[in-house]
């Protein structure tokens, strides 16, 4: 393969990675070739090879009879993930209590606010699908990642953001308000830990956060992984 064909390859697989990981092809989801060859205005060779790669990455696996589809993590897959995940954010919550500026604390505050108006209905929105309104959840960890000023953990967090569709954990929370809301409670908790330069409090607040979150994934999961594949 030459160097512009395997660069090529690799454009589609990062551009089918995207999809996949912001929900448009979901869980349990068919990859047909020929389909993503036209969208993406490309012969079927890079699709094939792309497809290769990202099944050896384990995003995808093939299944006799259906091809090519988003497979169903196993759950003590995203324990694991989560584990170190919350580690991680912990650490850059942490970091973020020193350097942190009091108009990003207003804009963390800001955020979550909004989300919790918006998931709540008392702030309209007609133009955003139920998941859409938890949107900011992504934004709100990037702040705190970005306060603390370490671009390798910032990377290692995005990384880990990334390893399984963004879109389900948004969707456990339109789906189940009781943990939404304990999920804005928690938000606050962490963002008065940061505006107090409550190191302590900052990091253990996060890293129960991040388990919280990635207990109620792995169960969706669990669940999902019993009955994806039927049919």
């Amino acid at each position: 393969m030459s160097p512009s064909e395997s660069a090529l390859v690799d454009e589609v697989a990062e551009r089918i990675r995207e999809k996949i990981l912001s929900g448009d092809i979901p869980i349990g989801g068919q990859l047909r070739q020929a389909l993503l060859a036209e969208e993406f205005g490309v012969s079927r060779m890079p699709v094939r090879e792309a497809l290769r790669q990202l099944q050896s990455g384990g995003l995808i696996t093939v299944l006799p009879n259906r091809g090519a589809i988003v497979r169903v993590p196993a759950p003590w897959e995203v324990r694991e993930a989560y584990e170190v995940r919350a580690e991680l954010e912990a650490l850059a919550a942490r970091r973020a209590v020193r350097r942190i500026t009091p108009d990003v604390v207003a804009e963390l505050r800001a955020i979550n606010s909004e989300m919790r108006e918006r998931a709540s209905g008392r702030r309209p929105a007609t133009d955003l699908a139920p998941a859409e309104r938890h949107r900011g959840s992504e934004t709100f960890h990037g702040l705190i990642a970005g306060s603390a000023e370490n671009a390798r953990l910032t990377r290692m967090i995005d990384e880990l953001h990334g390893a399984f569709p963004r879109n389900i954990l948004v969707q456990l929370l339109a789906e189940d308000p009781r943990y939404c809301a304990t999920n804005f409670d928690e938000h606050d908790a962490i963002v008065d830990a940061l505006a107090a330069r409550d190191a302590e409090a900052a990091g253990s607040l996060m890293r129960q956060h991040i388990l919280q979150a990635g207990e109620h994934l792995s169960r969706w999961f669990e669940r999902r992984s019993s009955t994806v594949f039927r049919g």
